[in-house]
């Protein structure tokens, strides 16, 4: 048999798994990436003797790591080495109201106790809960390629899917067994990886809390890019030929199928199967003949986008005080910031912000004596973006900083470089500048997220956060590997 080409566009997450489960499988595979280093949004950049990871710096759910790498006879460890981080992370509720979140079960039971008498035995009950959603959602559910309803339709999944809470809020069911204001902030600020806010996404999502909580929160030594140095090396031993600054500018239809891409440079690659990890709406919208696309503007302009964010890479010329690795800051309301990102997009008043000083756990990433310091503030998708509101907010969110930690910050930052939503889009082709893909609502879950696959285009395929199951690490992963197996199944 002749071994069949596939072409990969983009080395985020999605497209290295995507990529290196076909060449694993028989294909030769080509990954076409944009941008001159691979990962994506996990890209990282070192300026000043810093190392910056741009995008994800939270370590969760290590198990689907274990699995990725299981499948092609590795571990996490053959590649890069993991720390718990304990505390986990920091809730700042105020000035001297801070809560350290500690790695030990007990530990933190004893934490919720002193908050609300009774929540230790209720959070047993939510975490039972929360453990069996994890266990039938990150090792079946998420896992299925969503292109029709029969996929759902036996019946021990069913009566799973009816247990799973996927038509209650998580608001509600979060008020079910906590009263506590803190506890309850607590519980839902994990969904918030999921781009919406607990009212309007599922139950089911509980499945975050026993990652958060069971799991543990980790960090791979030197960082987040280590995980993508790490797959770049197991996709070029499983033969994979990754191209850099190699920007796809058209996907090459005839006859109903994709024969292949065209680059900017003018250059075509041919190809049996083409999978998209790029931006789904840019390939649907301009790399592919209008004709072809799967979806209308509308369509696009009606889906429910998780935030961008404006985020801001520092680095402090000394050690800073009072701060964890991971910082969250609910010193202001929810509901008005929720509100500018989900309701009536704008800029917020007062907005939520997270702060990451990875160099807190590992010295490599920042000189001697100094630290990297990361910030974070959701926001909605197509704002304008301008340096002097970068700069006010930059502003806002370091006066609270430094009061709530107790120092001066500003005149010893002696590197600043800010990223929000012009640069989404200009590195990543990202929809309305957005950072996290589609939110995942109870209507944008399974079968209602864009099809893997184009419906007019027999070989080509989709993935990515825009797709199934949807945005963060962990799903990117399983994203890659769900569609290669549709690759493989159709053309087995």
């Amino acid at each position: 048999m002749n071994q069949k080409h596939a072409v990969v566009i983009g080395s985020g997450f999605a497209g290295l798994s995507a990529a290196t489960h076909l060449a694993s499988n028989n294909y030769s595979v080509t990954l076409l990436e944009k941008n001159e280093s691979p990962g994506g949004r996990a890209r990282k950049f070192a300026s000043h003797g810093f190392t910056f990871d741009m995008g994800p710096s939270w370590y969760w759910m290590p198990d689907v790591f274990e699995d990725y790498f299981s499948h092609f006879g590795k571990k996490p460890s053959d590649y890069y080495d993991l720390i718990r981080l304990d505390p986990s992370y920091a809730v700042v509720y105020g000035q001297d109201d801070i809560l350290d979140i500690p790695a030990n079960l007990d530990e933190f039971k004893a934490k919720l106790e002193e908050i609300e008498p009774g929540s230790a035995n209720q959070l047993d009950e939510f975490l039972a809960q929360a453990k069996y959603k994890y266990q039938v959602g990150i090792h079946d559910l998420v896992k299925k390629p969503s292109r029709s309803l029969l996929e759902f339709t036996s019946l021990s999944l069913l009566k799973d899917i009816m247990r799973m809470d996927v038509f209650q809020s998580m608001s509600a069911h979060v008020r079910k067994f906590f009263k506590s204001d803190k506890i309850i902030r607590l519980m839902e600020f994990p969904v918030l990886f999921l781009g919406e806010t607990a009212e309007n996404i599922p139950a089911l999502y509980s499945l975050m809390n026993y990652a958060d909580i069971a799991l543990g929160t980790w960090y791979p030594k030197k960082g987040m890019h280590e995980i993508i140095a790490g797959m770049v090396s197991l996709a070029e031993e499983k033969g994979v030929k990754i191209r850099y600054d190699a920007e796809v500018e058209e996907i090459e239809i005839a006859d109903g199928l994709a024969k292949g891409v065209r680059l900017k440079s003018g250059e075509k690659v041919s190809a049996d199967v083409v999978i998209a990890g790029a931006d789904y709406h840019h390939v649907d919208k301009h790399l592919i003949n209008p004709k072809y696309s799967n979806y209308s503007e509308e369509y696009w302009d009606k889906r429910v986008m998780a935030p961008s964010s404006l985020l801001f890479y520092l680095g402090v010329d000394k050690k800073l005080e009072n701060l964890r690795h991971h910082n969250l800051f609910f010193d202001e309301p929810l509901g008005p910031h929720a509100d500018a990102i989900y309701t009536k997009p704008r800029w917020p008043e007062a907005p939520l912000f997270y702060a990451c000083v990875p160099s807190v756990t590992d010295k490599t990433v920042a000189p001697e004596g100094m630290e990297n310091l990361f910030l974070l503030i959701p926001l909605a998708p197509d704002l304008e973006d301008s340096e002097e509101t970068r700069e006010k907010y930059y502003n806002i969110i370091m006066d609270r900083l430094e009061k709530i930690s107790g120092q001066e910050i500003r005149s010893h930052v002696i590197f600043k470089r800010s990223y929000a939503h012009s640069d989404f889009k200009a590195d990543y082709h990202a929809y309305k500048g957005n950072a996290y893909g589609l939110a995942n609502t109870l209507k944008q879950t399974a079968i209602l997220k864009p099809s893997l696959k184009n419906k007019k285009v027999n070989n080509l395929f989709y993935t990515g956060q825009l797709t199934v199951p949807g945005p963060g690490v962990p799903p990117s992963l399983i994203s890659g590997y769900v569609v290669a197996k549709e690759v493989i199944r159709e053309n087995s």
